[in-house]
Parts: structure tokens; sequence; C-alpha cells
């Protein structure tokens, strides 16, 4: 999930649709990530994008890394942690994961396999 900026999306106004052809769409659809845009004008839900990016920028200034692997192992593991063991308070103090699996519990239909523990984009 993103804003609604340009550098993520060729939307000129509220109104008007993605086309779908910009860079950071294509190369999502590339990599089988499904690209949502924060609606306009919703702060709420562009503060929570934006904390967790900010999470994200603190990973990554408070840890050396030797490679590129040693950069995406920390990301994964720091992704790991914060879907199975940091509870949300927006989630009414349960993880995500947790959230997750009650609705594929209550609405199965809403998924197209079942939730798992692991972070990173399937294979």
């Amino acid at each position: 999930m993103t804003d609604n900026g340009k550098e993520f999306n060729d939307r000129l106004f509220a109104a008007c649709a993605p086309s779908g052809a910009h860079e950071f769409d294509q190369l999502c659809t590339e990599l089988g990530i499904e690209h949502r845009l924060t609606p306009p004008k919703s702060p709420q839900t562009n503060g929570m994008v934006e904390w967790f990016n900010g999470c994200i920028s603190d990973v990554l200034k408070t840890n050396r890394f030797d490679s590129a692997l040693d950069l995406e192992q920390t990301l994964m593991r720091y992704v790991h942690l914060y879907n199975t063991q940091l509870p949300q308070s927006a989630l009414r103090s349960r993880t995500l994961m947790q959230t997750i699996k009650d609705w594929h519990k209550s609405q199965p239909h809403l998924f197209v396999k079942l939730p798992g523990n692991h972070a990173g984009r399937d294979t």
C-alpha cells in the first residue's frame, strides 16, 4: 500500500483511476505484488503506512549490513517479527497473523491460499 504520490502512480486527480502503466505498478505486477493506493484524503490510512515505513527506516539506520543478502535477511526477520509477535492496537492488541487467521476462519472466500507465518513474497 502506498500513498498517491507521483512516484507510485500516474493518477493526476483523485477522481481518476490509475492506469497501471506507471513504472512502479509494472514492477509490482512483475513481482506478483498487489499494489494498493491509500484513498485520497485519508490521513489515518496514510499515517499507518508512514509509521510502518518509519519502522523499516529505523531498522536500516540501526544496522550495518555486510551484503545485500544480509540486508534482505534482516528485513525478512523484521517483517516476520512485526507480523507474528508485535500486537497492534488497531487490531485490538492482536498480532497481524492472529487477525488474518481469524479472518480466514470467518471468511475463507476472501483468501486465495491459506495464511501462513512466512514473510516475503510467494515464489
